[in-house]
């Protein structure tokens, strides 16, 4: 029988970073629906809220692989991340944009019009409703919305702060990398 929103138990653990103390949350299958910084949290409850409905947070301890996966992370190991299994509750746009964003390589960026092209649109307005969808995306870093960036190669909105967004594409060393076509597309 398929689990459904309502029997579906969410996990929050807090989780230490260079970029400040993050805010995991899980589903009972240890897959993660929602990454936030602590300092977030009221976007964390709007996008849990939005996506879930209202949903009771235990306290727990974060799972290992993924605390280890983002450890690796944050010591310049950037493929760790691919392995995290995540699910969200988004629109089918959303979800697309947040699987395409995984296929954009550490050290690489994209623009939004890029990003547009690669989930099917070909009209450069599309451009509005993949920023509008890379910012609405609930999982900060495993699905890599900072690696988005204007066309102009100019950092621009990151929900979580544009001084963390320059600081995760200089841990990965992109911030001077033009714009690519994403891979496979």
């Amino acid at each position: 029988m398929k689990q459904t929103m309502r029997d579906m138990q969410l996990t929050i653990s807090a989780l230490d970073s260079p970029l400040g103390e993050m805010l995991l949350v899980c589903d009972d299958n240890a897959q993660v629906r929602a990454l936030d910084f602590a300092d977030h949290e009221t976007h964390l409850q709007r996008q849990l809220r939005l996506h879930y409905g209202s949903q009771r947070l235990t306290p727990a301890v974060a799972p290992g692989a993924v605390t280890q996966a983002l450890r690796r992370y944050f010591d310049g190991q950037f493929d760790a991340l691919d392995q995290i299994v995540t699910a969200t509750a988004g629109t089918d746009l959303q979800r697309r944009v947040w699987q395409a964003l995984r296929s954009i390589p550490a050290g690489q960026t994209n623009s939004y019009g890029v990003l547009a092209r690669a989930v099917g649109f070909s009209d450069a307005r599309a451009a509005i409703a993949i920023g509008a969808a890379n910012g609405a995306n609930p999982i900060a870093i495993i699905v890599p919305c900072h690696r988005v960036i204007a066309s102009n190669g100019e950092l621009r909105g990151y929900a979580w702060g544009l001084h963390r967004k320059r600081w995760l594409l200089e841990h990965e060393r992109a911030i001077a990398t033009p714009a690519l076509q994403l891979p496979g597309f």
